[in-house]
C-alpha cells in the first residue's frame, strides 16, 4: 500500500526556523514553514542534513529549474493535492522520470552542528525568506503528517534499507519505501523562474524495485 503522499501548494506564512530531531544516533535537521493553506495552517519540515558523517544529505538547489511540471503546478489549485498511489506527473520519482535529467550531480550536504551555518541550510532559508516576503508560491512535496496538517520527508522516499523503511507488499505499518513518493520543494518566482530544491540520503542505494527497495546491485544515490 502506498502513504498519503501529495503536494501542498500555498504561501509562507510563518518561516519558523531549524529544528532538530533525534533518530537513534543520528540527529536530523529540518527548516519548519508554516503555510497559509485555505483549510488552515499547514506546517512543513523541510530536510537540509545531519550529524551523521556516513549518511550525509545529498541535494541539487536549482535557481533556473526549467521543467513542464512546473506548468501542471501553476495551474494546481492552492492548497493540498492528493497524490497517493499516483505512478505520473505530477508525483515525483527521481529515478522513473527525467525530473532530475540535465541538472548535474549530487552535493553532499555539510555535516550539521546545531547553527544555520551548514550548507544548504543559509540557501534554503535565504529561498523561503524570499518568497515569504515576495509572497510567492510556494510548493512542497512530501508525505502528511499522521496527526495534524502537514508534510515531512521532502526528500527521496526510496531506496533505503533496514526495518524501517523496506517496504513489504500490503504492509503500511513503517515508514516504508515506495515508487512516485519522493519530496521536494519547488517555487515559483514569476514566469518561466523557477528555484528547486531536491534532496537524499547518502545511504539510499539506486535502482529501486517496483516497491522501492533497492535491487542488489544498487548504488549510492550520490556515487
Amino acid at each position: 500500500m502506498s502513504l498519503a503522499y501529495g503536494f501542498v501548494k500555498a504561501k509562507i506564512k510563518t518561516v519558523v526556523g531549524l529544528k532538530a530531531s533525534g533518530h537513534g544516533k543520528e540527529t536530523q535537521y529540518h527548516i519548519h514553514l508554516t503555510l497559509a493553506v485555505p483549510s488552515g495552517d499547514w506546517d512543513v519540515a523541510i530536510n537540509v542534513g545531519t550529524n551523521d558523517a556516513d549518511d550525509l544529505l545529498q541535494y541539487k538547489f536549482l535557481q533556473n529549474f526549467q521543467h513542464p511540471l512546473t506548468s501542471t503546478l501553476a495551474a494546481a489549485p492552492e492548497g493540498y493535492n492528493s497524490l497517493t498511489a499516483t505512478r505520473a506527473f505530477p508525483a515525483l520519482d527521481f529515478i522513473r522520470s527525467n525530473v532530475l535529467d540535465q541538472t548535474g550531480a549530487w552535493t553532499p550536504s555539510d555535516l550539521m552542528d546545531g547553527t544555520d551555518k551548514p550548507e544548504p541550510i543559509p540557501s534554503v532559508l535565504q529561498l523561503v525568506n524570499a518568497a515569504k516576503q515576495k509572497g510567492l508560491d510556494l510548493y512542497v512535496f512530501g508525505r502528511e503528517y499522521t496527526e495534524g496538517n502537514g508534510i515531512h520527508d521532502t526528500h527521496m522516499n526510496q531506496g533505503s534499507s533496514g526495518a524501517n523503511f523496506l517496504h513489504k507488499a500490503g504492509d503500511d505499518h513503517n515508514d516504508h519505501n515506495d515508487i512516485w513518493q519522493d519530496g521536494a520543494l519547488l517555487v515559483d518566482a514569476g514566469g518561466a523562474q523557477w528555484t528547486a530544491y531536491f534532496a537524499a540520503f547518502q545511504q539510499q542505494r539506486v535502482p529501486t524495485d517496483d516497491l522501492g527497495n533497492p535491487l542488489p546491485d544498487a548504488k549510492p544515490i550520490g556515487g
